[in-house]
């Protein structure tokens, strides 16, 4: 699993570990914005949510990560990227996983200052990436999010590294951090 604030690069880092492993990416974030432009009685609803910067309710991110993790590609591993982003979510994720006789290997922090990661998110240009609405979502991150990095620790699975660096690098540091040669 890939854990992080918004924009720290989970997304790119899980799309080049995920291939190096050959097993799929799951970012709810992507399966969310996916449901959003289906424009969804679902999709609307978290259109509302996200445009505020606020995070997707348990029940329905469990939902979709238990009906994405019993799809048959995630049989032989797979790599989270955006999920959980709570305590209560891990807690849920480890009652999913357990269920289907699995658990986490690792957790990998990517971290990247909170300045650097507005910067990143203004230059990407999205509708919704708004100095305010991303500086909401680092005040989401930090009260909601970053308590997982105890949670995570006190497992024996959470490995911290400098997510503010070259792509490549980073790649190679996540890599190292999952027992893998570069």
């Amino acid at each position: 699993m890939l854990l992080g604030p918004p924009n720290a690069g989970k997304g790119t880092q899980a799309v080049a570990v995920a291939g190096r492993l050959q097993v799929p990416r799951i970012s709810t974030g992507d399966m969310l914005r996916e449901e959003v432009a289906s424009k969804s009685k679902l999709g609307l609803r978290v259109d509302g949510i996200m445009a505020r910067g606020e995070l997707v309710d348990d029940e329905t991110m469990a939902a979709v990560v238990r009906s994405r993790l019993g799809q048959p590609d995630a049989r032989v591993g797979f790599l989270l990227d955006g999920y959980p982003r709570t305590v209560p979510q891990a807690e849920t994720l480890e009652a999913i996983l357990s269920d289907m006789g699995e658990s986490l290997d690792a957790v990998v922090l990517l971290e990247v200052p909170d300045d650097e990661l507005v910067r990143r998110a203004l230059l990407r240009g999205r509708a919704d990436d708004r100095e305010d609405v991303l500086r909401e979502r680092l005040r989401v991150y930090h009260d909601k999010t970053k308590p997982l990095e105890g949670y995570f620790s006190k497992r024996g699975l959470l490995q911290a590294i400098d997510g503010n660096r070259e792509i490549g690098q980073v790649t190679e540091q996540v890599l190292k951090a999952l027992g893998l040669a570069a």
